[in-house]
């Protein structure tokens, strides 16, 4: 601890705090952190009172704040010191929530590793192919649908899956694609038993990840040919295979509803 007396150069008060000497400088030349005196050889002295402003303004640096920020924040006469510190305090309180919430994701991510349901890169390219955007698909997915429940239910029914249920997914998925592809070919009618057959295995393929009552079925048809990278899926498959599938889910989900 620097007492009332002591004076420090650049360097001793840059090894106490953790910082560069370089740092110290900028600070010095911003008149964020200007020490208050010199040494007899012209070098900068800090004092007691210099250094605890220099802890003050690590702090806020900790939290975020931007430099010029926190000049205002430590240069405003109408706050005095003990605000200052019990805004420090909230802030960190608020921190350390923050680093709870990031520890507990953690450790489900690890959980989720130790049960072998992570498929790596090279996995997700030997299952699902080399163009498969998985990380692209997975940011959208959980940007748009993280606060629901489907995106809990997903997170919480694929935390077992092994690489043997993904190859699994992927294959029953292709075989519902051929039988979907042949149904088109063969003028088959939505609303037909067939037809409603086909959408109702549909709808089961969805409920391995999550609960999905026909109107969500019929949302996520919506989306096969509203989004050109889901028509494209199907297309390449059987070109107006998208616009097939979702009328046959629009079809079928009317007849259950009405």
């Amino acid at each position: 601890m620097v007492s009332v007396s002591e004076k420090h150069t650049v360097g001793v008060v840059a090894n106490l705090v953790g910082v560069s000497v370089r740092t110290l400088h900028h600070y010095d030349d911003i008149g964020l952190v200007t020490p208050s005196g010199r040494t007899a050889t012209d070098y900068r002295s800090y004092s007691s009172a210099d250094v605890e402003r220099l802890h003050q303004v690590l702090l806020y640096r900790e939290l975020g704040f931007p430099l010029e920020e926190i000049a205002t924040l430590l240069d405003d006469p109408s706050v005095d010191a003990l605000a200052h510190l019990r805004r420090q305090l909230d802030l960190l309180g608020e921190r350390i929530d923050s680093l709870h919430r990031m520890a507990a994701a953690v450790e489900k991510m690890m959980e989720a590793r130790t049960v072998g349901n992570q498929l790596t890169p090279e996995e997700q390219r030997e299952i699902f192919g080399d163009d498969w955007p998985a990380e692209e698909y997975a940011a959208e997915a959980e940007q748009r649908w993280g606060n629901t429940d489907e995106w809990k239910q997903s997170q919480e029914r694929t935390a077992t899956f092994t690489k043997a249920d993904w190859q699994k997914v992927k294959d029953d998925t292709d075989a519902l694609n051929a039988k979907l592809a042949a149904a088109l070919t063969r003028g088959v009618k939505p609303g037909s038993d067939e037809a409603n057959a086909l959408a109702e295995e549909h709808r089961a393929g969805i409920e391995q990840f999550y609960d999905c009552g026909y109107d969500m079925q019929v949302c996520l048809a919506e989306m096969y040919v509203q989004d050109e990278r889901f028509t494209k899926t199907y297309d390449d498959v059987e070109p107006g295979l998208a616009q097939f599938v979702r009328d046959i889910i629009v079809a079928n989900a009317e007849q259950k509803r009405g």
